[in-house]
């Protein structure tokens, strides 16, 4: 077993935490004015579609798949709403990432497209969780068998 094997799951687990956190601080900024601020300087109105939207699922979505709860589902949704904004917004303004400004959002739509597949790697809060129902799941066995 070499280097990359052996260090594969702490390296997705870094990447899982990189790529929520960076999704985050959009939606941060976005809702509360800022990091920066939002792209074109306005704060969108509470449950506005589709900006508020977009920036709530950024903040919420980026959080959990950096804490590793919920990872997968957080990034299909987060994935999506990347897509959504890519064909959306985007693609009407040219055919290509380059050409449109949408290399942001093409990046983040397969990068969570690629955690929901692969699962949240190392130091995620659904290990902990799964973690117990395991001990939880033995013992009851260990007990069955005891009886």
């Amino acid at each position: 077993m070499d280097l990359f094997d052996r260090t594969r799951d702490h390296v997705l687990a870094l990447f899982r935490i990189v790529i929520g956190f960076l999704f985050a601080t959009h939606g941060a900024a976005t809702l509360f004015n800022v990091l920066g601020g939002p792209k074109g300087g306005q704060v969108p109105a509470f449950a506005a579609w589709p900006g508020w939207w977009a920036a709530a699922i950024q903040l919420v979505g980026g959080v959990l798949v950096a804490l590793g709860l919920g990872t997968r589902v957080a990034a299909i949704v987060c994935s999506g709403s990347m897509a959504y904004a890519y064909f959306t917004v985007h693609q009407e303004i040219g055919t290509l990432p380059l050409q449109n400004g949408g290399e942001t959002a093409a990046l983040f739509a397969w990068a969570f497209l690629l955690l929901a597949f692969t699962g949240p790697g190392k130091w995620a809060v659904d290990a902990v969780f799964s973690r117990g129902k395991q001990e939880t799941g033995v013992r009851e066995e260990r007990a069955g068998l005891a009886a």
